[in-house]
């Protein structure tokens, strides 16, 4: 009884956090992804762009670029529009505007196991090969499996103008063309300076000297290890040297055709075999 009257009280005075339940309005922006590839890092980018005089921290991210699961419905209430709003989902034609990251599946897959470890969900002797085999089978989080909440955005948004696809390599690879793109898809503007002091204010060294001092600040941390980090080598291609070539290769296999469409190169011999199975296919398809 006591819990329905605080959750009452807490509703009442927009305490509560809207979830599916938040009114969306005609010129919201989601910024969405497959967690782990990318979506806090660019939501830093784009509040310390957006918010030059409130630079972004784990302690007020979620009141500069909200999260529905995450953000008071009275915090959401007080943003200026266009609201940048973050989500995991996977394809929600509600969705006014999207801007959709996408992050290779290896380096996913290795990015989520240690963030499992750092929030306790699994021990530091959990072999990967299982984690590898419950990620690929949508059980590591709410958001379905890397394959099926890419290919629900792409299949349904991958042409239309009011979504725009960023892949998180090429953001890491240069950082200041990618946030020109997201500038530019909001229909704002932002001279070279500005985009050089966001990214600066978010760069990995910066996040991880704040993720030191505000991990109970942040609902992504609370609670979690101490002696892992929460933005680990901010890279790519670390999947090389951790993940084992048999789940590479379950990887690729399962996932091969998606991965190539977003410009991944497959490195196994199902990989090559189902290159080959897709070319033969194409010449027999070709009018004579």
């Amino acid at each position: 009884m006591i819990r329905h009257i605080k959750a009452g009280v807490k509703r009442a005075l927009g305490q509560h956090r809207p979830g599916r339940s938040l009114l969306l309005l005609p010129d919201d922006v989601f910024l969405v992804s497959f967690p782990k590839s990318g979506n806090t890092w660019t939501r830093f980018l784009l509040a310390n762009l957006m918010f030059p005089d409130q630079p972004a921290t784990f302690a007020n991210i979620h009141r500069l670029i909200p999260d529905p699961t995450g953000t008071s419905k009275k915090d959401f209430d007080n943003l200026p529009r266009p609201r940048i709003i973050k989500s995991h989902d996977c394809f929600d034609p509600r969705f006014p505007k999207v801007i959709y990251i996408v992050r290779d599946p290896r380096d996913v897959v290795v990015s989520q196991y240690h963030y499992h470890r750092k929030i306790k969900k699994i021990a530091d002797d959990s072999p990967i090969e299982t984690f590898v085999g419950r990620f690929m089978a949508g059980d590591t989080c709410p958001h379905g499996s890397w394959g099926q909440n890419v290919i629900t955005w792409l299949a349904t948004r991958q042409d239309a103008s009011r979504f725009l696809l960023l892949r998180y390599e090429d953001m890491v690879a240069d950082t200041p063309r990618e946030l020109a793109k997201i500038v530019a898809f909001l229909g704002k503007t932002a001279s070279p300076a500005q985009i050089a002091q966001a990214v600066e204010r978010s760069s990995a060294g910066r996040m991880r000297k704040l993720e030191q001092t505000q991990t109970d600040d942040c609902e992504l941390m609370k609670g979690s290890r101490k002696d892992l980090s929460f933005v680990r080598a901010a890279g790519s291609g670390g999947w090389r040297s951790e993940l084992p070539a048999p789940m590479v290769e379950k990887i690729e296999a399962a996932w091969g055709p998606i991965m190539r469409t977003l410009g991944y190169e497959l490195t196994t011999r199902s990989a090559s075999e189902l290159r080959e199975h897709e070319f033969l296919g194409a010449l027999s398809s070709t009018p004579r």
